[in-house]
C-alpha cells in the first residue's frame, strides 16, 4: 500500500478546490472521507481575538460551514468525535450540554464516544441531554448496562457506505483520579487494550472492511495507562485510531507499519480549533489501496465561505 498526503492550501478568506484531493479515483475505486474532532469542550464561539495562542480560532459555525463544504464535494463522509464534548465554557455551566449537543446534531455527527468530562454532571446529566443528540454513542470498555446510559450507548456500530462495511467502536480512560464514583454510578471500566482486541476482531468476523476506534485515552502513555498509540500498536485489526483526552495537535496521522498493513493514529488538539480528515481509497472488495490526510484550521477564513 502506498501512503500519500494531499496538501491543503486556502485562498485568503475562502476555501476553494483545496477541499478536493489531488488524485482522481479509478473506475473501480471508492473514497471514504472520515472527518473527526476531539475534546471540543463546550467551545461554541471562537476564542477571543486577544493576541493569545488561540486568538480568534475555532467556532462551531465555522466548523459547520467547513463540514458542509466537504460534504457537498464528497458523497461518502463520516463525521466522528472522540469525546469530552462537555465542560470548558459558561455555555456548559448554564445549559448543561444542550447547546453543545444541538450544535453537533445540526452539523450531522454520525458517531461519538464518551470522554471523562462527559460525566461531569453524572450519568443523569448525560442522559438528560440525549433528546438533543441524533448520533450514535459507542463505548466498548465502559459497561453501561447497570446505568441509565444503557439505552443510549453501545459497544460498536456498523455503517455500510457505498458497499463498504465500516465498524466503529469506542474506548475510554480509567475513571480513577478523573471521575468521581458518584458521577459514573452503574458504569464500570475494563482494560481498553483487551476490549479493543476483542471488539476489533469481532467486527472483522462480522465482515467489516474498515475498523475505526474512537479512543479517549490520550495520545501516548503516561505511566502504565493505555493510550491511543498503544491501541494502534497492540490491535492490528484496527485501521484507524482517532484519539482524544491529551489535547495533542498532530499535523498528520502517526503511521504504525506492519508486514501485513498499517494503522493510522490521529488527534486534532482541542476546542474545535482543527478538523481532521482522513480519506481511504478502497477497491470494490473493500480493500484499502491508499490514503490521504489533511488537517484544517478552523479560523476567520471560514466566516464568509
Amino acid at each position: 500500500m502506498r501512503r500519500r498526503k494531499f496538501l491543503q492550501t486556502f485562498a485568503a478568506g475562502a476555501i476553494g478546490t483545496s477541499l478536493m484531493p489531488l488524485e482522481a479515483l479509478g473506475s473501480d475505486e471508492i473514497r471514504l472521507v472520515i472527518l473527526h474532532t476531539n475534546d471540543t469542550h463546550s467551545r461554541i464561539d471562537p476564542f477571543p481575538v486577544d493576541g493569545s495562542r488561540n486568538s480568534g480560532l475555532g467556532g462551531v459555525a465555522r466548523r459547520a460551514r467547513l463540514i458542509q463544504r466537504i460534504r457537498a464535494a464528497q458523497p461518502n463522509v463520516l463525521l466522528l468525535d472522540s469525546g469530552d464534548i462537555f465542560q470548558g465554557t459558561p455555555y456548559f455551566n448554564f445549559y448543561h450540554g444542550e447547546i453543545e449537543f444541538k450544535a453537533m446534531a445540526a452539523m450531522g455527527y454520525d458517531v461519538a464516544t464518551i470522554g471523562n468530562h462527559d460525566f461531569d454532571l453524572g450519568v443523569e446529566g448525560f442522559v438528560a441531554m440525549q433528546p438533543h443528540a441524533n448520533w450514535e454513542w459507542v463505548s466498548a470498555n465502559y459497561d453501561v448496562s447497570g446505568s441509565g446510559m444503557a439505552p443510549f450507548v453501545k459497544p460498536f456500530t456498523i455503517r455500510e457506505i457505498a458497499g463498504v462495511m465500516v465498524g466503529i467502536f469506542g474506548v475510554g480512560v480509567d475513571f480513577d483520579r478523573l471521575v468521581l464514583a458518584s458521577l459514573h454510578e452503574g458504569v464500570t471500566y475494563s482494560d481498553p487494550i483487551v476490549v479493543a482486541k476483542q471488539t476489533a476482531l469481532h467486527l472483522r468476523e462480522l465482515g467489516c472492511d474498515v475498523v475505526i476506534c474512537l479512543s479517549h485515552l490520550g495520545h501516548r502513555s503516561r505511566g502504565d495507562r493505555p493510550s491511543d498509540t498503544a491501541v494502534g500498536q497492540e490491535v492490528p485489526e484496527i485501521d484507524i485510531v482517532l484519539g482524544g483526552h491529551s489535547h495533542t495537535f498532530l499535523d498528520e496521522p502517526e503511521i504504525i507499519q506492519r508486514q501485513s498493513g498499517f494503522t493510522l493514529v490521529h488527534q486534532v488538539g482541542f476546542a474545535g480549533i482543527r478538523l481532521g480528515r482522513i480519506d481511504l481509497v478502497l477497491n470494490r472488495e473493500g480493500r484499502t489501496r491508499r490514503w490521504f490526510s489533511s488537517t484544517y484550521d478552523v479560523d476567520a477564513r471560514l466566516d464568509h465561505v
